[in-house]
């Protein structure tokens, strides 16, 4: 049974300010003895909170027919968003890029959602501008999340929307760690029209500038993957090229069901 939202009386979590917290909230002895402003959280604020991870770093602008794969993670995240505000839980963003990081509090209803998908498009933005000035820093999957934890209480799920290139050699102690106190889970995005080019070879272009020329030979179609294992975790697959429609049935799927109120 979910307890009704609002300002419970009993404080059940303090974690670190972000951008956006209600500084009436501060809970002064945290932030006396640590010397960071942390803010108190309250028991009812707890139940069933998402934090949303959008990945924009450079290996997911690219794509072949309908979306690059930072914009498929995008719609993704919000699709999945919106199913649990639906259901009375409260959504957090956390963008990671080339750029500063965006991070939008966790909050429910429609203006929570809205704060979302205002922190996507911003974020976006600003990681495609910097791509395209050159600026790329190569951050691996494991040190974008580096303290991901403080931005959840205890209990919360973190939905991870990402290609997971470059995820560093620590990515699945990470998600381990994790998986003690919080729920992981992973959206794997792909590109499934690749079976679809034609064999041959094709020039790329590499982080530092340098072009290649690479063989891409015909494989077979990854359509029908749902679940995909990445770093010993499972993934719900989404391709970039499927329609938006698809997308909303698969995540309709896998996540609309276990969150009816």
């Amino acid at each position: 049974m979910t307890r009704k939202r609002g300002q419970g009386v009993e404080v059940a979590d303090v974690r670190e300010y972000v951008a956006g917290d209600d500084i009436r909230h501060l809970d002064r002895g945290t932030t006396a003895r640590t010397g960071r402003l942390h803010i108190r959280q309250f028991q009812e604020e707890r139940d069933r909170v998402t934090l949303l991870v959008a990945d924009f770093r450079a290996p997911m602008f690219w794509g072949l027919q309908r979306a690059f794969l930072s914009v498929a993670a995008a719609e993704a995240l919000a699709l999945i968003g919106w199913h649990m505000v639906e259901s009375g839980g409260r959504v957090g963003l956390l963008t990671i890029s080339t750029d500063t990081s965006v991070i939008v509090p966790p909050r429910g209803k429609t203006r929570g959602m809205l704060d979302v998908i205002g922190g996507l498009v911003q974020a976006h933005s600003r990681s495609l501008n910097a791509l395209q000035n050159g600026k790329d820093e190569r951050w691996t999957l494991e040190q974008s999340l580096t303290g991901v934890e403080r931005l959840t209480p205890t209990g919360s799920e973190i939905i991870i929307a990402s290609g997971f290139d470059h995820q560093g050699d620590g990515f699945s102690d990470l998600l381990d760690r994790l998986d003690h106190r919080r729920n992981p889970r992973l959206v794997l995005l792909t590109e499934s029209k690749t079976h679809e080019m034609p064999s041959g070879w094709y020039p790329i272009r590499l982080p530092d500038g340098q072009q290649r020329r690479v063989y891409l030979g015909k494989t077979a179609p990854d359509d029908v993957l749902i679940y995909q294992k990445v770093a010993a975790h499972m993934a719900l697959v989404v391709n970039a090229s499927d329609p938006v429609e698809e997308t909303s049935r698969r995540i309709s799927s896998a996540f609309a069901a276990r969150y009816e109120p």
